[in-house]
């Protein structure tokens, strides 16, 4: 069994865009708190692109085109291309990284108009094969909220292409900008479900590159000024534990009002609750990564804390 743990995950977004609403093209934010919002959705794009882009086979893949598939015809294409023809679709669908860590609902397109004898049919109900779901041992916090507040910035920016055949001059676009934002982003591992999926200690760590790697590598027009600057993964003692309040533990401080900050440098991070928490007999290792100095000395020189390899 994998070890229990919980993840925090920090990144800063300058003048960027780091998560859209599907609806609207603008920046996910809570009105209320001034925090933008990212899904988690969004991080499971940045991991399973990163997966895709390292040529490991996904499940779940950006569409294309020219060529767009239901997921009953995606698992079907990538089922009847197996190198192992003795694979079953459940034993397949587990070789696929991002199956393992999120979790997917496998439809099975059934082949139509023939009749199937009894003892046949008893066989695919028992493999589950016109559907089955899978729970995935990774999951990420659906909405997570930016350390810092601030106040979206509205750009405009114009196009020498028409929009319309009867325009005479390029389109003009407006949309919000993050000036900058420090983003937290919550997930858990769940032993009991990594039973089911087949997940281990070497898919973990490969998630954990692929999340930090992702965000780094991200080049579109929205996401391309952000960079990773820390993760950590909290390991429980006791896979029946739970410690509360995960998400609140770091707490950002600044002389600035939050809405003033434009980088890493106008804030520091106190991370006093953090290494309270990690003195609690739930926890049994405290893993982190990050490349800016004075955050690494300051947690590597406490107990239950080590570097982790990214």
């Amino acid at each position: 069994m994998i070890d229990k743990s919980e993840i925090l995950f920090l990144y800063e977004s300058t003048f960027s865009m780091p998560n859209g609403d599907p609806f609207t093209g603008e920046q996910r934010y809570d009105e209320e708190t001034k925090r933008i919002l990212v899904s988690d959705v969004r991080i499971k794009r940045f991991i399973r692109d990163y997966f895709a882009e390292s040529g490991q086979p996904i499940y779940v893949a950006n569409p294309d085109p020219e060529n767009k598939l239901t997921g009953g015809q995606r698992f079907k294409m990538l089922y009847e291309k197996r190198e192992d023809k003795n694979l079953t679709p459940r034993d397949f669908a587990l070789s696929l990284i991002d199956v393992r860590l999120f979790g997917a609902v496998i439809p099975i397109q059934k082949e139509k108009g023939k009749k199937k004898s009894e003892e046949k049919k008893a066989e695919e109900d028992d493999e589950n094969v016109a559907a089955f779901n899978l729970t995935g041992a990774v999951q990420f916090a659906l909405l997570n909220p930016s350390l810092n507040k601030m106040d979206l910035r509205m750009h405009q920016n114009t196009s020498v292409l028409i929009s319309d055949v009867g325009n005479k001059q390029g389109a003009i676009g407006t949309t919000t900008v993050v000036p900058y934002s420090l983003n937290q982003i919550h997930g858990w591992i769940n032993p009991f479900s990594a039973n089911h999926t087949g997940l281990t200690e070497t898919d973990v760590k490969g998630m954990l590159k692929a999340l930090w790697q992702s965000v780094n590598n991200a080049n579109t027009r929205t996401k391309s000024n952000q960079n990773s600057l820390l993760l950590i993964q909290i390991v429980y003692a006791d896979p029946n534990k739970k410690l509360y309040g995960v998400d609140r533990l770091i707490k950002l401080q600044t002389e600035k009002r939050d809405e003033q900050i434009r980088s890493s440098e106008d804030y520091r991070l106190d991370f006093s609750a953090l290494k309270e928490i990690a003195d609690s007999d739930k926890v049994s290792a405290v893993n982190f990564y990050t490349e800016k100095t004075d955050w690494r000395k300051e947690l590597s020189s406490t107990p239950k804390f080590s570097e982790m390899a990214i």
